[in-house]
């Protein structure tokens, strides 16, 4: 666990991959929990007998629960003290090159890209790199956009 101390200490981890989080293993209920909560039912992730004649040979993750995964993975990995509060700011850039067949086992290792003075704190971007257990290409890379806030 690496702990960010301030804006100096933010300012110094540019450039820096932070760690790499725990496996986390990704199963059909999680799937299927995931499409009732944002109503995607899309077949390719919760009918498994339909998507085994599809190139996977099974149901895949929805892109957006890999993505969601982000705040679990990156606390596993970094801790900002020093500042009165963080708020997600939004994302510049997703891509899912890979998919995620179910059952699978993901894993995240973030990396602080850049980072910006705002007012009363910064501004900073980490580039999260998801991995799938056994696989090279990665399934999910995103730009995270997070503002840090001084107290």
């Amino acid at each position: 666990m690496k702990t960010i101390t301030g804006l100096d200490g933010l300012r110094e981890a540019a450039g820096e991959t932070l760690g790499t989080s725990d496996w986390h293993e990704v199963t059909q209920d999680d799937i299927n929990a995931f499409a009732d909560v944002t109503g995607d039912h899309q077949w390719i992730h919760i009918d498994t007998e339909r998507a085994k004649d599809t190139p996977f040979g099974g149901t895949i993750a929805h892109g957006y629960y890999t993505l969601s995964l982000a705040p679990r993975f990156t606390e596993q990995v970094m801790a900002l003290d020093g500042f009165a509060f963080a708020i997600n700011y939004g994302l510049n850039k997703v891509r899912f090159p890979a998919p995620v067949p179910i059952p699978s086992k993901v894993r995240a290792s973030p990396k602080v890209k850049e980072v910006s003075d705002i007012p009363g704190g910064a501004q900073c971007v980490f580039e999260i790199s998801f991995e799938r257990e056994g696989t090279e290409k990665p399934v999910c890379v995103a730009e995270s956009v997070v503002r840090v806030y001084e107290s």
